[in-house]
């Protein structure tokens, strides 16, 4: 993760030496022209969704948005602040703030035998997330054209790419069988992480690092004003986002880690092929995929306010 933060300023901070520095502004229109750096605070109605081991469509498990189920779908919501040099470069500090869920019963009445297998594995969850993040903004437009010297006005559309870094919270959730209820996984260790029959599963934070890349396009409304259209891809460092990664664990392994109680609960909630499959014997065969990791998306409109420009006296 120190390689990839590395890389990203490093690239920064070289696309910012290579602007001309000799131009302390340019004329926005005939009333108002801009410093070399402004500012935007602003905030976003995004559309977030997720790619996990659970839900999906049809058939064997694909790729990336290939497996995307839309109907999952969640309202999102965040806030930022940005600075930028010559509205070129950008520099972003943004909260985001969502919701994720999947479910394998969105495959129900589907005809292929992999799709009615991952439907008889019956798991779901939701988690809620809380994001900080730092972007950095490349907008080539204004990279290879000199606006501070030309007598051309600056284009109101931008399109622009963006990477950085983020640090993320959630706490997946699973429902209990045959109840309106929600239990939070990772304390029951449901693919007996930290068990010490399976000492190569360790327990998942909650809180980890995530790496956001994506793109977008600028619309410059007025003076005052930024409308922006973008897509962010979080790559992540886990395959817990869902809490499902491996195998399932023996029924017997609960019983030895925990008090009969929880014992009962961690089984019903790491295996629920019982539900429609009740003749299943527990704690056998594939519960997940640990070759993919877990990720999320969002798709983001934005409005924002600029602060720095000035008026010509």
């Amino acid at each position: 993760m120190k390689k990839i933060t590395l890389v990203l300023s490093s690239i920064f901070v070289l696309t910012l030496a290579s602007l001309k520095a000799d131009a302390q502004y340019y004329f926005y229109d005939d009333e108002y022209y801009d410093n070399d750096v402004i500012f935007e605070i602003g905030g976003s109605l995004n559309a977030m969704n997720c790619l996990t081991d659970l839900g999906g469509k049809k058939g064997i498990g694909k790729r990336f948005f290939k497996d995307l189920n839309t109907g999952k779908t969640h309202v999102a919501g965040g806030v930022f602040f940005s600075a930028m040099y010559r509205n070129a470069l950008g520099l972003r500090l943004e909260g985001t703030f969502g919701k994720l869920s999947a479910d394998d019963n969105v495959l129900a009445g589907v005809g292929n035998d992999i799709a009615k297998e991952r439907y008889n594995r019956n798991l779901n969850f939701r988690t809620t997330i809380a994001e900080g993040s730092l972007m950095a903004e490349i907008h080539p437009l204004y990279i290879f054209i000199d606006y501070a010297e030309s007598d051309a006005y600056p284009p109101r559309f931008s399109p622009y790419i963006l990477a950085g870094v983020g640090y993320f919270s959630y706490n997946p959730q699973g429902q209990v069988p045959g109840t309106n209820n929600w239990v939070d996984l990772q304390p029951l260790s449901t693919e007996g992480q930290g068990f010490p029959e399976y000492p190569d599963r360790k327990p998942y934070k909650l809180q980890q690092i995530n790496v956001p890349v994506g793109g977008g396009v600028k619309y410059e409304l007025n003076r005052l004003f930024n409308l922006r259209a973008e897509a962010v891809y979080r790559i992540l460092n886990t395959d817990y986002l869902d809490d499902v990664s491996t195998t399932y664990v023996t029924p017997a392994s609960f019983q030895s880690n925990f008090t009969p109680t929880k014992a009962a609960l961690a089984q019903a909630m790491s295996d629920k092929q019982f539900v429609k499959r009740p003749n299943t014997i527990g704690g056998k065969g594939k519960r997940g995929s640990p070759a993919e990791k877990d990720a999320y998306f969002s798709i983001n409109l934005k409005i924002s306010l600029i602060l720095g420009r000035n008026k010509i006296r």
